[in-house]
């Protein structure tokens, strides 16, 4: 019996090359960056989106408690105070309940937010029925200063 040798050719390729694997991991590189600019900004939205959550309870917090002291009119528009009225006992007058209740909401926002602030601007023009307060919680983010503005009308009792 007589063995047949078939010739092989040299110059037929067996596997992959440098130069293809190179090409490979250089598109995986790009792939893996752009995930990673991906990832970033999801993170970057979901702490924009956290920050709003608390601009937008903030300032719920506030109308309720506007809604809760509606004689004390534009005593929301002046400064902070520490009145002491929670948890004291004491009998306080709207305008300090209102300046005891700015001196929370800016320690509120101080505490949730990056730079946050609140500013309450009452209204009680004659062609405006009922007067209305204008709430701004307003906060830090890296290029930009956000804000959540929303009016409030409170009948006087």
């Amino acid at each position: 019996m007589k063995l047949i040798y078939k010739k092989t050719d040299n110059r037929t390729q067996r596997g992959f090359s440098l130069i293809e694997v190179l090409i490979a991991l250089v598109i995986m590189s790009v792939g893996m960056l752009g995930i990673a600019g991906l990832y970033v900004q999801s993170m970057q939205a979901g702490r924009t989106s956290m920050f709003r959550h608390h601009a937008v309870t903030l300032a719920g917090d506030v109308a309720d408690r506007i809604r809760a002291n509606p004689t004390a009119a534009a005593g929301y528009a002046a400064a902070a105070g520490a009145g002491g009225c929670i948890d004291t006992g004491l009998s306080c007058t709207p305008a300090q309940m209102a300046a005891n209740d700015i001196l929370l909401w800016k320690a509120q926002a101080g505490d949730t937010l990056p730079g946050g602030d609140v500013a309450v601007v009452f209204n009680a023009a004659v062609g405006t029925a009922p007067p209305t307060y204008l709430i701004t919680v307003s906060w830090s983010e890296p290029g930009e200063t956000p804000s959540y503005a929303i009016t409030v009308p409170v009948l006087p009792i």
